[in-house]
């Protein structure tokens, strides 16, 4: 990854048992009145805010080389045992947690084990706090701005769909005022396929573009 050198050194890190999801799983992704939701709602009022086609393409030249470290698996997981989710409506649980409850779901539902290591990786991406700042939304603490790390993302460079989570904040896109963009293709071609798509910059950017070189299949592109 590209941007300023960060020193990885080799984590300890024990995981035990079986993560409990905690609550019921209608109680699931509540972005009315959750325990979070002010957080909740100033991230993605600053997401549908910033992320445009043309900070998609300025994260994208950042990152896209993979230039800066090379990390293992656990060396990433380490690194992101602290790491809290300011998106999340369900959970402040660090993010080791999240993704091993995941993965944990993914599996005693009996889905197959290359989707429960997608579950179990999906957050990888959030790695990009080591190198990113402030006014990008990639702050690496609890209560801070994580609006390209974290988030339920959309397809950037056509009119952002009613059906995404707070959509009350897409009018607030400078995109949508955009002619280039705010039509329903906007700059696509219909049927031009899930893999000509910019999606909004967020942990799964980085994720799905690392499992281009795995043998994982092509599904679990459109999974991340």
């Amino acid at each position: 990854m590209a941007g300023d050198d960060v020193t990885v050194h080799k984590p300890t890190l024990e995981v035990t048992g079986k993560v409990a999801a905690g609550k019921a799983e209608e109680e699931f992704r509540n972005y009315k009145d959750s325990d979070r939701h002010a957080l909740v709602s100033r991230h993605y009022a600053l997401m549908r805010k910033n992320q445009t086609v043309a900070f998609q393409e300025k994260m994208q030249a950042k990152y896209g080389s993979f230039s800066n470290t090379k990390m293992t698996v656990w060396e990433t997981f380490a690194a992101l045992k602290g790491y809290v989710d300011s998106s999340d409506p369900d959970s402040s649980l660090p993010n080791l947690e999240h993704m091993l409850q995941t993965a944990e779901g993914i599996r005693a539902a009996g889905h197959p084990d290359w989707f429960q290591l997608v579950g179990l990786l999906h957050d990888m991406g959030k790695i990009q706090y080591l190198w990113g700042h402030p006014e990008d939304g990639q702050e690496g603490t609890a209560d801070g701005d994580q609006w390209a790390l974290g988030g339920d993302t959309w397809v950037v460079g056509c009119k952002i769909p009613d059906s995404v989570v707070f959509p009350e904040y897409n009018s607030t896109n400078p995109d949508m005022s955009d002619p280039r963009y705010n039509t329903e293709c906007g700059m696509y071609e219909p049927h031009c396929g899930f893999k000509n798509l910019k999606f909004a910059w967020a942990t799964t950017s980085i994720c799905t573009r690392c499992s281009n070189s795995t043998r994982l299949p092509s599904r679990r592109r459109v999974s991340l």
